[in-house]
């Protein structure tokens, strides 16, 4: 919860530094953070629904399907093939024996809470020296609409209109917005200017 009359929003993160963040992690033996940054940012979905995703959904098949949590509508998700090897890797690594379990939980066995995750997080930046502002559980599908949007060039358009889409926003705008185009595009206004 942020302050009264304050603006907190979450960052996205460069796309390299998220797949070197994912791989670190990794190496670290944090696995399930490793995976739960990964699966944040390839699939663009929002933490309460990843926080409900079983090893059976992510290993099963190529796709799976969630009723999202925020807006009760349905939505097929693609696991990208390369990604999918390392969630086989964090599978193997954590030893799990039942893949119906959920994919994030703790030691104590029970689902991480997000404001666990934002403090985890919070430690993450620091200790891996990532340079972004506001990194939280949200930074992650803001990632994922950034990497769609720069991956897409001169098809940007109909990028956005695909991620209005699976975003479940109203429209175009509101997805703009809500990955920061609008505010850069308005502020490149004053680069317009000479002196």
């Amino acid at each position: 919860m942020s302050l009264k009359n304050s603006y907190v929003t979450s960052d996205y993160m460069e796309w390299d530094s998220m797949l070197s963040l994912v791989h670190k992690l990794y190496r670290d033996k944090e696995y399930r953070l490793s995976l739960l940054i990964g699966c944040g940012s390839f699939f663009g979905l929002r933490i309460s629904d990843i926080l409900a995703l079983t090893w059976s959904m992510l290993l099963d098949d190529e796709k799976f399907v969630i009723i999202e949590k925020k807006t009760g509508k349905r939505r097929e998700i693609k696991v990208n093939s390369n990604f999918q090897k390392h969630i086989a890797d964090c599978f193997k690594a954590l030893d799990i024996v039942d893949k119906d379990e959920k994919c994030f939980v703790s030691r104590k066995k029970t689902v991480y809470s997000t404001q666990r995750i934002n403090v985890l997080f919070k430690s993450i930046k620091i200790k891996y020296g990532l340079k972004i502002e506001h990194f939280s559980t949200h930074s992650m599908r803001k990632t994922f609409g950034r990497k769609v949007v720069e991956t897409a060039g001169e098809n940007s358009e109909f990028a956005l209109i695909k991620l209005s889409e699976l975003f479940n926003h109203a429209d175009i705008q509101t997805t703009r917005r809500y990955l920061g185009l609008r505010t850069e595009e308005l502020l490149e206004t004053y680069d317009m200017l000479s002196f």
